[in-house]
C-alpha cells in the first residue's frame, strides 16, 4: 500500500481534485485489472483510449485516475490531471513497487537475434555459482526454476515493475532481461536501472514501427546510454558490444560504461577461434586477457558462439571466473525452439528455429551448409501486419541456400495469407540456383508434412519462424499450433 499523496509528489500534476487521503492497493492502466483501492491510468493509446473505460475503472474499485482531458466522477475519487498519462505512469509506478531493480542485478540484453539464448546462457551460467536469476524475455518469465507465460518481449511498466517487485520478494538476486526496441522506444523499463548492457547484432526488423532502419538503431543505443548516465544507486556498470557486427562501432560510441568487445575474427577483447561444429555440439578456444579457455557446448552454428561470447561477457562483467563459466557452459542445453532438434529415429535431421528476420534465417541456413551430408529444405513463411519488406528478402536467402523450398503461413494476422506468401515468392525466384526447387503450400501443417516426406537420408528439414510458438494468430481467432509437434506427427506418420 502507498498513500496517494505521496504518489501524487513524483507524478507531474497539473490540478487534483477529490479525496487525496486514501492508501492505494494497486495501479494499473487496465481497466479489467482494476482491484478494490486502486489508482487507474487513462492512457491514450493508438487504438483505445483509457479515458472511455474510467467510469468501468471506479466500478471496479478504483478510487483514483490520472487523466490527460476533462472527466466526470463522483465527487470522493481524486482525478489526477497531468499533460501525459504515460509519463505519469512511467514515474508513478517504479515508486510504487518501490523500485525493486535497484535490488537486483540488472542485465539487459538487446539485439535483433540471439536475445533469448544469450539471456538463458547467462542464468545457466549464474545459477551454477549459486544466485538465484530472474528471466523476462520472448519465451517465458522464470523466477529461480518456476516458469510464467508471457505477453510481450518486454511487458508494459506496470507489468514489469510487478515481475521485478515478485523477484524482490522471491530472493532473486540477478535478473536477465531481453529488452526490445519496441520497450525502449516507449519507455516500458521506465525505472529500472541496469548494470549490464549486451548487444548481440543488428539487421532489419521491426521498420513497421521504427520506420527507418537509424531510428531502430537509436532505439537499441538507448540502453548502452542509460549504464553511462551519472548518479545512479548502483556500482559496477559495464556494456557487451559484438564488435564483429556492422553497427557494434557505433554501440560502443554510446556508453562510457567500461566494455568488452567479443569477435570471432580476432577484433575484440574476448574472442572465439579454432571453431569446431557438428549438427549438435561445437567446440572452440575462448581468449580472455592472453589466456586461452577451451569450450565445449551441446548447441551449434556460429550464431551459438556469438550468443556464448556475449554471455561470457556479461558473466566477467559480473565478477565470474572464466574458469567457472567454462565449466557451466558444458553443461547447457539449447533453449526451446532455437535450432531445437526433433527426433523420431529418423535419418535426416529435422530442426525447428525461431529465426523470423533475414539475418535470423541465413544464421541457421549457413549453420545447415557447415554441417549439412545431403540436401537442405527449408519450410517458412512470413509474419503478417509486420515489416513487409523483409519478405522478398527472406525468400531470397531461402532460395540462395536451400535446396527444396516450401514457402507457406506464418502468422498472417488481419493479412492475406496468400499475399504475404506472393510476397515472399518474389524473392525466392530471385534467388532459385539450377536444381533447386520451391513450392508453395499456404497450410503450414501441410507444408511441414510435405517438406519431411521429401526428405531422405542425410537431409537436414529447417522449419522456420515460429519456434517455441504453440499457437498461429490468424485473420479471426489464434489457434493452437506447434511446429515440433506437427513436424513429430509428421515423422511418426513416415
Amino acid at each position: 500500500m502507498k498513500s496517494l499523496q505521496d504518489i501524487i509528489t513524483v507524478i507531474d500534476s497539473q490540478s487534483v481534485t477529490g479525496h487525496q487521503k486514501v492508501s492505494i492497493a494497486d495501479i494499473t492502466a487496465d481497466s479489467r485489472a482494476v482491484k478494490e483501492n486502486s489508482l487507474f491510468i487513462a492512457l491514450d493509446g493508438a487504438t483505445v483510449d483509457g479515458h472511455d473505460y474510467i467510469d468501468q475503472a471506479i466500478a471496479a474499485g478504483a478510487i483514483a485516475v490520472v487523466v490527460s482531458k476533462p472527466v466526470k466522477v463522483r465527487g470522493d475519487v481524486c482525478v489526477i490531471t497531468v499533460a501525459d498519462t504515460r509519463q505519469a505512469m512511467m514515474d508513478a509506478v517504479p515508486y510504487f513497487f518501490d523500485y525493486p531493480a535497484n535490488e537486483m542485478r540488472m542485465i539487459g540484453v538487446t539485439g535483433t537475434n540471439g536475445k533469448t539464448t544469450t539471456t538463458h546462457m547467462i542464468r545457466h551460467i549464474l545459477k551454477a555459482q549459486g544466485h538465484k536469476v530472474g528471466v523476462i524475455g520472448t519465451v517465458h518469465i522464470m523466477i529461480g526454476d518456476t516458469t510464467y507465460p508471457i505477453n510481450n518481449t518486454t511487458p508494459d511498466v506496470v507489468d514489469l515493475q510487478h515481475i521485478l517487485h515478485q523477484m524482490v520478494e522471491e530472493g532473486v538476486s540477478h535478473c536477465v532481461m531481453e529488452v526490445s526496441s519496441h520497450a525502449l522506444d516507449l519507455g516500458r523499463v521506465a525505472g529500472v536501472e541496469f548494470d549490464t548492457a549486451v548487444f548481440t547484432n543488428l539487421t532489419q526488423d521491426h521498420l513497421d514501427f521504427h520506420k527507418t532502419f537509424d531510428n531502430y538503431l537509436a532505439a537499441k543505443c538507448k540502453l548502452f546510454e542509460q549504464v553511462s548516465y551519472e548518479g545512479q544507486h548502483k556500482l559496477r556498470k559495464g556494456a557487451v558490444i559484438n564488435i564483429d557486427d556492422p553497427y557494434g562501432e557505433k554501440v560502443v560510441e554510446k556508453t562510457t560504461a567500461p566494455i568488452i568487445t567479443y569477435s570471432t575474427r580476432g577484433a575484440g577483447s574476448l574472442n572465439a577461434n579454432h571453431i569446431e561444429m557438428s549438427t549438435k555440439s561445437s567446440e572452440y578456444v575462448v581468449q580472455y586477457n592472453n589466456q586461452a579457455y577451451p569450450v565445449s557446448m551441446n548447441t551449434t552454428g556460429l550464431f551459438n558462439v556469438y550468443n556464448t561470447l556475449a554471455a561470457i561477457g556479461a558473466c566477467i562483467h559480473e565478477g565470474i571466473s572464466m574458469e567457472s563459466i567454462e565449466e557451466a557452459l558444458k553443461t547447457f542445453t539449447s533453449v526451446p525452439g532455437r535450432f531445437e532438434l526433433v527426433e523420431e529415429g529418423q535419418d535426416f535431421a529435422v530442426v525447428v528455429d525461431y529465426a523470423h528476420t533475414p539475418d535470423g534465417l541465413e544464421n541457421i541456413l549457413e549453420t545447415a551448409e557447415a554441417i549439412k551430408e545431403n540436401r537442405i529444405i527449408v519450410v517458412f513463411g512470413c509474419g503478417g501486419d509486420r515489416d513487409a519488406t523483409k519478405r522478398p528478402i527472406m525468400g531470397r536467402i531461402a532460395a540462395e541456400h536451400g535446396d527444396v523450398i516450401y514457402v507457406t503461413s506464418d502468422n498472417p494476422r488481419t493479412e492475406d495469407p496468400v499475399q504475404i506468401v506472393k510476397d515472399v515468392e518474389v524473392g525466392v525466384k530471385e534467388g532459385l540456383r539450377e536444381g533447386t526447387s520451391y513450392e508453395v503450400i499456404i497450410d503450414r501443417r501441410e507444408a511441414i508434412q510435405h517438406a519431411i516426406g521429401e526428405a531422405k537420408t542425410g537431409d537436414m528439414v529447417i522449419i522456420a519462424g515460429k519456434g517455441h510458438e504453440t499457437y498461429q494468430i490468424l485473420k479471426d481467432k489464434t489457434i493452437h499450433f506447434d511446429d515440433r509437434e506437427e513436424a513429430r506427427q509428421a515423422l511418426k506418420e513416415i
